[in-house]
């Protein structure tokens, strides 16, 4: 199931109980990217904090607002290096449990948590910060009949289902290959 991207000034579906809750977290993690990061974070966690919000039943209702933001920041951070120093911002992942005032086991324990209900791993494409996504060799093997295939070397009718499904960044032109 393909999610729909959103630009800055869209928000994420969210169930009517659980809006106020959303609401809470997106101000707290709207105003941590403001203050220490970027537009494209502040995106990414309200998109992370819907899909909380989306589950069944969702976990935002159990545990503090404070704590959850401090979870979803600290998920979006490590999953595009944030606290390497070469990255533009950087931060420490620990940086961020300070500024929202949550124990840094706390804050890992939330990260992890999010993290193992959604599967997500260091650069997962779906929660990679747009200017970060960079194709890389691996972004252009997709599983065709049980094997493994570079995309770059099919059919131009192949590439293009595999494209709108979601599997390829672009229809790959003759340097590409």
């Amino acid at each position: 199931m393909a999610t729909k991207k959103l630009n800055s000034s869209e928000e994420p579906v969210v169930p009517a109980a659980i809006r106020p809750v959303y609401d809470t977290i997106a101000v707290l993690t709207d105003t941590f990217c403001r203050e220490h990061l970027t537009e494209e974070y502040a995106v990414l966690c309200r998109q992370l904090a819907g899909a909380l919000a989306r589950k069944r039943p969702s976990p935002l209702l159990g545990g503090k607002p404070t704590t959850w933001a401090c979870g979803i920041v600290r998920t979006i951070g490590w999953v595009n290096y944030l606290d390497d120093r070469n990255q533009k911002p950087h931060m420490k992942l620990t940086a961020i449990d300070k500024a929202f005032g949550v124990a840094e086991s706390t804050g890992q324990g939330k990260s992890k948590a999010i993290r193992s209900l959604f599967k997500i791993h260091n650069s997962e494409p779906q929660w990679t910060l747009p200017s970060q996504k960079k194709p890389t060799a691996m972004s252009w093997m997709i599983p065709i009949n049980g094997f493994i295939v570079d995309a770059r070397i099919l059919k131009r009718e192949f590439q293009e289902e595999a494209l709108r499904k979601g599997l390829i960044p672009y229809i790959p032109e003759k340097e590409d290959r």
